[in-house]
Order: C-alpha cells, then sequence, then structure tokens
C-alpha cells in the first residue's frame, strides 16, 4: 500500500474509439485523500499527469466517483475537499487510430489521518485494446 492508498488501473470501453480510464484508489480507513479540485491553501490535491500520446486525446479533467465530503480545516483557513474509503478517478479518451495502445502516467496525491499526512507518486501503465 502506497502512502496509505491501494491503487487498481483499467480501461473500460464505451464505444468504438472511447474508452474510460478508471484510476482508483481504495484508501486505508482512518485516513482521507483529496480532490483534485481542493482549493488553493489547502492540503496537496490529486494531480493526474498523462504521459504525451499523439493516439490519445483526453476528453478533459478527470471525473472524481465517490462520496466527496467538504470540511473547513482551521490549520489551512480552507474548506477540504476530501474522500475516505474508495474514490474512482474517470478519464474518457479518444483513440485517433483504433489499434492497441497503452496510456501511461503517474497520479501525485496525498493521504492524512488524524496526526499525520503523506505525499505519495505512482506511475501507472494501462493497456487499450
Amino acid at each position: 500500500m502506497s502512502g496509505k492508498a491501494n491503487w487498481s488501473f483499467s480501461a473500460k470501453k464505451i464505444k468504438p474509439g472511447f474508452y474510460e480510464l478508471h484510476l482508483t484508489a481504495e484508501v486505508e480507513q482512518g485516513w482521507n485523500i483529496y480532490s483534485q479540485f481542493t482549493p488553493k491553501g489547502g492540503p496537496l490535491p490529486t494531480s493526474i499527469t498523462f504521459n504525451p500520446n499523439d493516439n490519445v486525446l483526453l476528453g478533459g479533467k478527470a471525473k472524481e466517483v465517490g462520496m466527496m465530503r467538504v470540511k473547513h480545516e482551521d490549520v489551512f483557513g480552507v474548506d477540504v475537499h476530501y474522500f475516505n474509503g474508495k474514490v474512482d478517478f474517470v478519464q474518457v479518451i479518444k483513440l485517433k487510430v483504433v489499434k492497441p495502445d497503452v496510456v501511461k502516467g503517474k497520479i501525485n496525491y496525498m493521504t492524512c489521518d488524524k496526526s499525520q499526512c503523506i505525499t505519495s507518486e505512482v506511475e501507472f501503465s494501462i493497456p487499450i485494446k
């Protein structure tokens, strides 16, 4: 388990040439992971970076599927957006040429419990068939 989050990665075809990439974090009980949309000044937001691939078009920013919680944190002075348990970051992509490919990248994220925070990075490689 990296940074108190266990990651899994998969691709789901939604129609010819279009796929959903699922980057799923299962966060250890008592820990939180932060939204991509956590306000500036707060904890490190989750950041997904895709390696350049001339065959892949990204459909905007990944959507977050899970129970987002919002709580004002005096330490940061902002409303913090976070998940505990499980969150699925879903990125829609389009292949310019429909053929097997692979999408690679990395996720930078922070997990915190009541007494500490850990920043981590995980790389991914998702085959597209």
